[in-house]
């Protein structure tokens, strides 16, 4: 088995070993993970964060020791806070990199980071203020920064952020986490899940107070949810039909 780390600010994962295959999510600066399968100009990964698999070019990674993945594994992440930083390299040069980088393999990568970090768990509180760093980000399928950002990737991002863990896809993330039978039960941070005409889970939002909900449909955005789902104000009419509330913080 071999292993990796991102040593560069955000690479595609993708569905298939080539560059015009569709883009499945997005290994940010400091992931590191199993390589399951490496072939010359691609390699077929397992992220430690979340256990997803995608496809990633051998050019934009660093090959590490299993003893290094394992040790990166034990840590207390330590992910970047500012919406772009920079780190520096030996050679002194810059690298640009988003919010919610790993910092963990900075010595690893003889890099340098001098700007805003956190390291610790933030209360359930915390969670709306930081989904408003990704407010207006436009909408990207696959993405996971302000720049480009798809509805899981969104809740997963701003959930990492506060030190929790969610699974990448909507349909995994509702399996995350206790279920509540009516909106009046829920707080600001929980998560609404909504289907589409087969029932299957196809998008995801971060409940707020007073029946709004901040999600990622064309940018991230707030609507007004209710019992049906998401009302959109601006086209007046119901864009997601609700499915489930999870709480899992």
């Amino acid at each position: 088995m071999q292993y990796g780390i991102c040593n560069l600010s955000l690479v595609p994962l993708r569905d298939d070993p080539a560059d015009t295959s569709e883009l499945v999510s997005q290994v940010i600066y400091g992931d590191f993970f199993k390589v399951l399968e490496q072939r010359k100009q691609w390699s077929k990964i397992r992220l430690a964060f979340d256990k997803y698999e995608g496809w990633v070019d051998n050019k934009q990674y660093v090959e590490i020791s299993e003893d290094q993945y394992n040790a990166l594994c034990k840590e207390k992440p330590k992910l970047s806070t500012d919406l772009v930083e920079f780190i520096e390299d030996d050679n002194n040069q810059l690298f640009p990199i988003t919010i919610g980088s790993s910092l963990n393999g900075l010595s690893l990568l003889n890099h340098k980071y001098d700007g805003a970090s956190i390291n610790e768990k933030n209360t359930k509180s915390n969670i709306i203020q930081t989904a408003f760093t990704f407010l207006n980000a436009p909408y990207l399928w696959g993405g996971k920064t302000p720049f480009g950002i798809d509805c899981s990737g969104f809740t997963q991002m701003v959930y990492k952020l506060n030190g929790y863990k969610l699974l990448r896809d909507a349909s995994q993330q509702a399996t995350q986490g206790e279920a509540l039978s009516f909106i009046e039960e829920s707080e600001p941070g929980d998560l609404a899940f909504f289907d589409n005409s087969e029932g299957e889970i196809i998008h995801v939002g971060i409940i707020m107070k007073d029946n709004y909900v901040i999600h990622a449909h064309g940018k991230v955005r707030i609507d007004r949810l209710d019992h049906s789902g998401i009302y959109n104000v601006d086209k007046n009419t119901h864009t997601h039909k609700l499915r489930v509330i999870k709480k899992v913080i």
